[in-house]
């Protein structure tokens, strides 16, 4: 392999291998314009696109030890590489997709290989800080809970008490 291939393929390697998601399009079809306005929505969530040759991300995936990829590995492809929350690529790229002639192929997400219906179902999943937020709802709901009950008590004494200042009142 020449020098030049060595060095791109490094790179791949080093991009996909940094990263805690791997999303992998076919691109046919699209006009360079909306090869770059994607890539300008995938900044605002630091992700980057990348164009790569099938071959060299077949190398890729047999050096980090993915599952076999082969059925992604036709036409022309591009791999999405970030960190942080993968819902919301997700999210993006679908949203993406469904206005252009590009697909979802797959992904890649802790060595798993997901398929075009699995990346569908990911971006349905809320955001990491709403399920952040649906998760610490459900563990105070308890404590909520047991406040109420220990504070019914004395608001029964002060409902009594003021419906008693009320009676006292009227009658006089």
């Amino acid at each position: 392999m020449r020098t030049e291939k060595i060095s791109i393929l490094d790179e791949v390697i080093d991009r996909v291998k940094g990263s805690d998601y791997c999303f992998i399009l076919n691109y046919g079809g699209l006009k360079v314009e909306q090869l770059n306005a994607l890539r300008k929505e995938l900044q605002s969530v630091d992700t980057r696109l990348m164009v790569v040759k099938n071959s060299y991300l077949s190398k890729t995936a047999e050096m980090l030890k993915w599952d076999d990829v082969s059925a992604l590995l036709s036409g022309q492809t591009a791999v999405v590489t970030g960190k942080g929350d993968v819902a919301e690529v997700a999210k993006l790229l679908v949203a993406f997709v469904k206005g252009s002639s590009a697909e979802v192929k797959g992904a890649s997400l802790e060595h798993k290989v997901l398929d075009a219906d699995d990346v569908v179902a990911l971006s349905k999943l809320p955001s990491k800080d709403i399920m952040r937020a649906m998760l610490l709802g459900t563990m105070l709901a308890p404590a909520t809970s047991l406040v109420r009950v220990m504070n019914a008590p004395m608001l029964n004494v002060l409902y009594a008490l003021k419906a008693y200042e009320e009676k006292k009142e009227s009658a006089a």
